[in-house]
């Protein structure tokens, strides 16, 4: 392989044993921009990350993504045999946080972090959307909102952008701290906080805690937070900081910016009454009006950064859900609500409220386990059948995990692979389906998908 002029500039690591700096890296970095940590996905040219987890250690493979054609690959294995293509640092992650660190510092762009325990995703679409009317706008591509994810969305904004868009999930204190310390948000919001990755946070008071980082950040960074007012923690949470920057909105009226859910069949509809000139109304193509507050997030940041109402109206009118989130598909003769990339006793309840207004006469449920709840599991899934049993069903089918030790009259299920099967052997036409549950329990398997 052809030595690049960097090798030229810098010292190779891997003869003198010394480890690249951060700035050496940066050096490399703007020579070679594409960062990849997947030596299944190398393009020529790449810079290659070799991360290490419990069960893989990518420092093997740091010579086989040199052989596809990266120009670099950054180790932190110093017994690998020397060769001038290889970056040797303490740690690889560490690594890959710091230059994202490094050169989110050369970007002087306004960067909006988003968090919360539901919604995340689906928020940041229609932010992404909102803002690409008006500006370069760079997000978080599909959900690469961890530990990784972040600092590789942080690395894939071009030069030319105006705008980023950062998502940022969480499931223990102190890990939305720690994004915020390289991508330095100017803006932020936090969608919600519900019971979600309860074994992680120690209970709800330590989601909010958890979440609450970002507030901590902006504050102390002088940055603007979106803050959904109808939610009674958020105002405790911004008193409790004396936060001054702060857009509120929500249903009340009481923000800058004011909407209400409208009934239109399945898809939300929104109408905007506060914060324009004149109303208007937004027409979805989300199933739920539990993305009310997604919807109405969107519209606050929009009209912050200058957004005009019809432009706004037009992204959000023309954002159709592809991610297993608030899909409607028409599948073997039936509707169903795809809601299963995600789930928690926040957004299993608030789905199954909201299916239950539906007037669809036939309707049916596949719920799918929760993860992530600790010891609170077997009784939050207890919950979640005795909210069921408050509502008429055509058929109730709960799958895997802990909806086997409820007091549950409904049919169970072990897993989706059975459920898919019992489906085959009992099909219904002419229904409404909602499917839902966490990752874990991959309930698209129940219809192939």
């Amino acid at each position: 392989m052809e030595l690049s002029f960097l090798q030229f500039c810098i010292k190779p690591p891997c003869v003198t044993m010394n480890y690249t700096t951060t700035e050496d890296l940066y050096r490399v970095f703007k020579l070679h921009p594409n960062v990849t940590t997947d030596t299944r996905k190398i393009n020529e040219g790449d810079l290659f990350f070799a991360l290490k987890g419990p069960n893989f250690n990518a420092n093997s493979f740091a010579f086989e993504a040199l052989k596809k054609g990266a120009a670099y690959a950054v180790v932190d294995d110093s017994s690998l045999p020397s060769h001038p293509n290889l970056l040797v640092v303490p740690d690889v992650l560490t690594a890959l946080q710091n230059l994202a660190g490094f050169y989110r510092k050369q970007i002087n762009i306004p960067v909006i972090g988003i968090t919360g325990s539901n919604g995340k995703t689906t928020t940041k679409e229609l932010v992404h959307a909102v803002l690409s009317k008006k500006f370069r706008t760079s997000t978080t591509v599909g959900n690469l909102n961890n530990h990784i994810g972040v600092p590789l969305t942080l690395l894939r904004i071009p030069g030319n952008a105006e705008m980023a868009v950062i998502e940022m999930g969480a499931n223990h204190l102190k890990e939305i701290e720690g994004y915020c310390t390289y991508a330095l948000p100017t803006h932020g919001l936090i969608t919600n906080c519900g019971k979600a990755h309860l074994e992680g946070f120690g209970g709800v008071e330590g989601v909010r805690k958890g979440k609450g980082e970002l507030f901590d950040h902006l504050k102390s960074a002088n940055g603007t937070a979106f803050v959904c007012s109808d939610f009674a923690y958020f105002p405790e949470m911004v008193a409790q900081r004396n936060m001054q920057g702060v857009i509120w909105y929500g249903t009340d009226g009481i923000g800058e910016i004011a909407g209400r859910a409208q009934t239109n069949g399945t898809f939300l509809e929104v109408e905007i009454f506060k914060g324009f000139s004149h109303d208007f109304s937004i027409s979805t193509n989300l199933v739920g009006d539990y993305n009310l507050y997604n919807v109405l997030s969107a519209v606050a940041i929009g009209r912050h950064f200058g957004v005009n109402y019809q432009q706004i109206k037009e992204a959000i009118e023309a954002y159709h859900p592809d991610n297993s989130r608030s899909q409607l598909l028409h599948l073997e003769g039936n509707r169903v609500i795809l809601d299963a990339y995600n789930a928690n006793p926040s957004s299993m309840g608030a789905a199954i409220r909201n299916f239950a207004g539906l007037q669809d006469a036939k309707k049916i449920l596949f719920l799918g386990a929760m993860a992530e709840l600790g010891e609170d599991s077997v009784a939050e899934h207890q919950g979640i059948v005795d909210l069921i049993g408050e509502f008429s069903w055509e058929m109730v089918v709960l799958v895997g995990g802990d909806f086997e030790k409820t007091r549950n009259p409904h049919l169970f299920i072990n897993n989706a692979s059975e459920a898919a099967e019992w489906w085959q052997n009992n099909k219904v036409t002419d229904a409404t389906i909602l499917l839902k549950g966490s990752r874990s329990s991959a309930m698209e398997k129940v219809f192939g998908l």
